[in-house]
């Protein structure tokens, strides 16, 4: 079941900045881009890299190990050598607080 998890005060994030967080134990990147909020796996698709120490400009973020490009606002791979999406969250703002829908992995039954 998803569930609202607060990760962040609105002030915690920059204007065209990201940063990473962990929601039990996965990686996100949040994004603060025109004054919204976005947010996306934060481990790139095509190799081991931290998609939020890439290079932002306006919703395109830079993997920062081979120059592959992904859309925050969705998560699509928009230039090789990335060709996988990253699977991209609802977010939303409560007063001063952000948050992402997120649903656990299902767990095997005992």
């Amino acid at each position: 079941m998803a569930e609202w998890h607060r990760v962040a005060a609105t002030d915690d994030v920059g204007e065209d900045d990201g940063k990473q967080i962990i929601i039990e134990g996965h990686p996100i990147g949040l994004y603060k881009v025109g004054g919204e909020f976005f947010a996306v796996d934060d481990i790139c698709t095509h190799a081991f890299a931290i998609i939020s120490e890439g290079y932002l400009e306006e919703h395109s973020i830079e993997c920062p190990l081979h120059q592959g490009c992904f859309d925050i606002r969705t998560g699509k791979a928009l230039n090789a050598p990335v060709t996988v999406d990253l699977k991209s969250y609802p977010v939303k703002v409560e007063g001063d607080a952000v948050l992402i829908e997120f649903e656990s992995p299902a767990k095997p039954d005992a």
